[in-house]
């Protein structure tokens, strides 16, 4: 590890700990109640608590290769253990799934397959954006290089949506109306975060004084109607 490493863990406990210590005793005392859990990809250039500009105990935060989110019948792991703990335990009501620009995973995942032959547990991994894939193979056939990325790197984030709705805690929440769910794009090289737009299906940037573009606004969603066939009785 390199001196300028250990120097900012140092600089923690002598510059940043003391600056705000209120905030971290209370949150010592009291335990956290985090506003939304952002699922982002692992990639060092993306930080999600320095875009939202988040404090100690703003974010619960899971990142991993490509912000996947597999679906709830696979295997359990650290996705799927993060997800049910922040809505069942923290009471988490947003959650963030936050793609980006220029990602090492989409790039893997839009490529082929036998490139990913020396990083096998990668391409495990990636096959739980194979929707995306598939959506970009059939409605952008035209894209190439950069473009392509971009488009899958969109077109992931709505996968893995899809997907974070089959998870029964996630579902719960939502026939409830008390979970939100929200699909970010974060470009790089322009420095702003587009959001999408559930009503449009499309990605916007988002701006001040505009409506904030939500992919699933919080609102009761149950599909029986035996309540209300029983209050007719």
């Amino acid at each position: 590890m390199n001196n300028e490493v250990i120097g900012r863990v140092l600089a923690f406990e002598k510059k940043v700990f003391q600056d705000q210590h209120a905030l971290y005793s209370t949150l010592a005392r009291h335990g956290q109640s985090p506003k939304a859990l952002i699922i982002s990809c692992s990639d060092s250039r993306i930080v999600p608590e320095h875009i939202m500009q988040a404090q100690p105990g703003d974010l619960f935060v899971c990142r991993n290769a490509g912000n996947i989110v597999p679906p709830f019948a696979q295997p359990a792991g650290g996705t799927t253990a993060t997800v049910e703990y922040a809505i069942s335990v923290l009471g988490v009501r947003d959650i963030i799934v936050c793609g980006h620009s220029d990602c090492g995973a989409m790039k893997g995942l839009s490529g082929d397959p036998a490139d990913l032959a020396s990083v096998p547990n990668v391409a495990q991994w990636l096959r739980h954006g194979a929707a995306a894939r598939q959506v970009v193979d059939r409605s952008y056939p035209e894209l190439t290089n950069g473009e392509r990325v971009r488009a899958l790197s969109l077109e992931n984030v709505v996968a893995q949506i899809a997907n974070l709705r089959t998870h029964p805690s996630v579902a719960a929440g939502i026939a409830r109306g008390e979970i939100s769910l929200h699909g970010w794009f974060v470009d790089i090289h322009e420095g702003n975060v587009l959001g999408l737009d559930g009503n449009t299906g499309k990605f916007v940037v988002i701006r001040e004084h505009q409506a904030f573009p939500v992919a699933l606004p919080a609102a009761e969603r149950r599909a029986s109607d035996v309540e209300f066939a029983q209050a007719a009785e």
